[in-house]
């Protein structure tokens, strides 16, 4: 296992300096943020953060992530031209030295939250999801707004986006997917990187959008779309745990001896209700998520490839990124290398 950290870049509050004293942290995952969704990565941009990093004694072998664009979601006659600049991305991420990319397929929005600051007891802060606060958010019929993270859309142009999705099924979007998958992993067994699509966050449908990528069902149906090493999945504790029918370590196990778990993200959840959850500390303890036994699962399938700690808590008056700052990620990347070396030493 190799630990990771993401950075959002110059911008971002959290330094590459800051990143590489964390004891056990080798590498950074990161992106390109200043190319519009669906063009091409110039290559040059790809080295130059390549550069900066390893500047810093860092590694930088995983992008997340390489967003797909809505028109290839939604199976548009456009999605062509999209696929081919997303191919022509992973040729230059490739020459980079680029050995896995995390993306997802989950139409209109990324990770969402009804909450992005609640307050545990001891005056930490964390993200938080109660699903009759979502009911309310819906773009389209509901009377509160979304959390202030959401700015990729303008709101006129959501409805006329999640309006697009109206007449997409579930089984338009497998569809989709595998038209997709078709031309990207060619390109992936081609240049030689691992393709790791994330779960969706939360692991069910919102607002009537479809979403398909939930549980061990649907994340075998996904690999049966494509037969390749190189299609596989981030192995998210945090999306998947959300939902208290998927039993993690197993799914571990099972995806792991295929070879198919390419990239893990590392978050403990508590579930407080049908469909709503809390973010806490990576501690077993704090969350309905035992770390130890999905650590213990990685460790059983020799798992080697990059991990990181996901999202972390507001702690010590940190301001930042919703569910980014520094501190708590880098309590979760020590405890997780703690887990870690005494696993390997239990099998000395």
């Amino acid at each position: 296992m190799k630990m990771t950290f993401r950075w959002f870049g110059d911008d971002d509050n959290v330094t590459l300096d800051q990143i590489r004293q964390i004891p056990g942290v080798s590498g950074i995952v990161s992106a390109i943020y200043d190319v519009p969704v669906g063009e091409t990565w110039p290559l040059e941009k790809i080295f130059e953060l390549k550069s900066k990093i390893e500047a810093k004694g860092l590694t930088l072998e995983v992008i997340e992530s390489v967003p797909v664009h809505e028109d290839i979601k939604l199976g548009l006659p456009t999605r062509d031209k999209y696929i081919a600049n997303y191919q022509a991305t992973l040729r230059n991420l490739a020459k980079a030295g680029i050995k896995v990319v995390c993306y997802n397929f989950m139409p209109v929005f990324d990770w969402t939250r009804s909450h992005l600051e609640y307050q545990f007891a001891d005056g930490s802060t964390t993200l938080i999801y109660q699903d009759e606060t979502i009911q309310r958010m819906n773009p389209l019929v509901g009377d509160l707004e979304l959390p202030g993270w959401d700015t990729s859309y303008k709101k006129s142009e959501l409805k006329v986006l999640i309006d697009q999705y109206q007449g997409v099924s579930e089984e338009d979007l497998w569809n989709n997917l595998q038209y997709f998958l078709k031309h990207i992993i060619a390109t992936a067994d081609e240049v030689g990187v691992k393709m790791a699509i994330h779960p969706d966050d939360p692991p069910w449908s919102i607002f009537g959008l479809p979403r398909i990528i939930t549980n061990q069902t649907n994340l075998e149906r996904l690999l049966s779309l494509v037969d390749s090493p190189n299609h596989g999945l981030t192995f998210c504790t945090g999306s998947l745990g959300a939902d208290p029918s998927n039993h993690l370590p197993e799914m571990i196990r099972y995806f792991g001896q295929m070879g198919r778990i390419h990239f893990a993200h590392c978050r403990n959840v508590r579930i407080t209700g049908e469909k709503s959850f809390v973010e806490t500390s990576h501690r077993s303890a704090d969350g309905s998520i035992d770390m130890v036994e999905v650590l213990k699962a990685f460790h059983d399938i020799g798992y080697k490839g990059p991990m990181r700690p996901d999202h972390g808590r507001m702690i010590w008056g940190e301001r930042g990124r919703p569910g980014y700052g520094l501190y708590d990620r880098a309590l979760g990347a020590t405890y997780l290398n703690g887990i870690w070396e005494a696993l390997q030493k239990a099998t000395v």
